[in-house]
């Protein structure tokens, strides 16, 4: 894998668009999508996801310092030393993020958000596993996002398909 550069995003998606199942993405994801997302997740100056993501996935414990953006006024993370709530726009929270702790930002949100994301043409890297689920929910059109980036490359581990889509060439 190639050094991480700027701000990436990643993303489980079922092979019908689903990124969560029973409110979190552990139905969506595989055992290939887990190892895969927390090996790469440890190059980053930090990782932000939000407010709906802090309080349905594991965000107890991350390698760097993870940043929250919520309306909320609680930490849902509160066990997490290196948890912050920041109550911004996702863009400004990366922007904020740059200057705080590093240009290598990691997007772990949740569909909304990424897509938001892609929208502003903010994300130079997607990383996007596709597993075989169904009958999630909050679909996420995971081919118009991959058409998104110039460069894209897909490997398998099983049934598991993971996508790098990315502004640059790799």
């Amino acid at each position: 894998m190639m050094s991480p550069m700027g701000i990436t995003a990643s993303l489980v998606v079922g092979i019908d668009g689903s990124t969560t199942w029973s409110a979190n993405s552990a139905g969506i994801s595989t055992p290939a999508d887990s190892a895969d997302f927390l090996a790469r997740r440890k190059g980053y100056d930090c990782i932000i996801i939000g407010g709906n993501t802090a309080r349905t996935e594991p965000y107890s414990q991350t390698p760097v310092p993870l940043v929250i953006i919520s309306r909320g006024e609680i930490n849902p993370v509160p066990q997490n030393p290196d948890a912050f709530l920041w109550n911004v726009s996702i863009t400004d929270a990366i922007e904020a993020a740059r200057k705080e702790f590093g240009a290598d930002i990691h997007i772990e949100a949740g569909a909304s958000l990424v897509k938001e994301l892609l929208e502003k043409q903010r994300v130079d890297d997607l990383y996007l596993t596709l597993t075989p689920a169904l009958g999630g929910s909050h679909p996420f059109d995971w081919k118009s996002a991959l058409k998104t980036f110039p460069h894209c490359a897909m490997h398998e581990i099983g049934v598991t398909k993971f996508y790098h889509a990315s502004k640059l060439e790799r």
